[in-house]
């Protein structure tokens, strides 16, 4: 797995979504390549949002025992995801977007993830999750990018 607190790997994953253009057009599924960086930015948000918390009601305990019981190792484990997975409803971008401004703000918070470092990350807590460990952050942010950039053949 890429690791997202190394800066080499940072500089690959905006050089690839550098390669997007407003007529990319995705291998599977519908939304544009503005929507889909919008969608990658949400994880981010979730950590680099400081309003987060305060303008997204989190999960109750049994949503969020069922999460972490059944979809925290899909989403932080080693398998890809598989094309056409199913999204959470806080994560769907159904709204035009504009590609610059979406991708300048995911790249924004692509290097202030990398500038906090794992330390930053360790015992941190997840929004549906719970606490999550640096790693599985690492994983959590490198896999849903990579699927969303493969998606859109970058």
């Amino acid at each position: 797995m890429d690791n997202i607190f190394d800066r080499a790997t940072c500089d690959a994953h905006i050089a690839r979504l550098n390669k997007l253009t407003a007529d990319t057009r995705p291998q599977w599924g519908k939304m544009s390549a503005a929507q889909m960086v919008a969608h990658v930015s949400k994880a981010y948000e979730m950590v680099c949002d400081p309003n987060y918390a305060a303008t997204h009601k989190r999960p109750n305990g049994v949503v969020r025992f069922l999460l972490k019981t059944f979809l925290k190792p899909i989403v932080v484990g080693p398998k890809p995801y598989k094309p056409n997975s199913g999204t959470a409803p806080d994560f769907v971008v159904k709204d035009q977007r504009d590609l610059e401004v979406e991708r300048k703000r995911l790249i924004t918070y692509i290097n202030q993830v990398q500038a906090w470092g794992a330390q930053h990350f360790e015992g941190k807590d997840n929004h549906s999750f719970g606490v999550m460990t640096a790693q599985e952050w690492n994983v959590l942010f490198a896999k849903h990018l990579d699927h969303h950039l493969r998606q859109f053949g970058v």
